[in-house]
C-alpha cells in the first residue's frame, strides 16, 4: 500500500517522465504543445489523459454549462464519428451523453480506457505512455481540422 505523498510523487514522476517523452513531437499543424494539458481553445472542451492506480484512460469531455451548446458539441462529435473514428484508427470508444461527474456536474465523455494497468508500476510505464501518445496525437489529428466547426457554434 503506498502513502497519500508516494502515490502523488509517483504521479507527478510519470506525467513529467510523459511531458519530456512527448516534447519533440509536434501538434499536426507543426506546433509546440503541452500534450498532458491539451488545450482545444473550445470553452467546456477537453482532451483529458488519466492514468491511476487500476487503468488508463483518454477522454473528451464536454462540461459546458449552456446546454443548447452542451447539446450542439454532442451532436456535432456524433455527426463527425466517422471521422474521429478514422483519425483515431479504432471504433470502441464508449459515447456517454448525459452523465454526472464527481462534483455533480452534467457532462458527456467519449473515451477510451484499458484497466488492469497502473500509473504506480513503473514497468507499467511503456505501456501507458504508448495508449496515451498514440490516442491524443491521432486526437490532435482530427482537430485540427474539426475544430472550426466547434468554433462556429460559439
Amino acid at each position: 500500500m503506498y502513502s497519500k505523498e508516494e502515490v502523488s510523487k509517483q504521479k507527478q514522476a510519470f506525467w513529467t517522465a510523459f511531458g519530456r517523452y512527448m516534447k519533440p513531437v509536434l501538434s499536426a499543424d507543426g506546433e509546440i504543445i503541452s500534450w498532458a494539458n491539451y488545450k482545444t481553445g473550445i470553452p467546456g472542451l477537453f482532451f483529458k489523459l488519466d492514468a491511476e492506480n487500476r487503468y488508463v484512460c483518454i477522454s473528451i469531455l464536454i462540461t459546458q454549462t449552456d446546454p443548447q451548446l452542451h447539446t450542439a458539441f454532442y451532436e456535432l462529435f456524433e455527426m463527425q464519428k466517422k471521422m474521429l473514428e478514422s483519425a483515431l484508427g479504432e471504433i470502441d470508444w464508449e459515447w456517454e451523453q448525459d452523465i454526472t461527474d464527481d462534483y455533480g456536474r452534467n457532462i458527456s465523455r467519449i473515451s477510451k480506457r484499458i484497466d488492469g494497468i497502473s500509473i504506480l508500476r513503473t514497468e507499467d510505464w511503456p505501456a501507458l505512455i504508448s495508449f496515451l501518445k498514440e490516442r491524443i496525437v491521432a486526437l490532435d489529428e482530427y482537430w485540427s481540422t474539426a475544430k472550426y466547426a466547434f468554433e462556429a457554434l460559439l
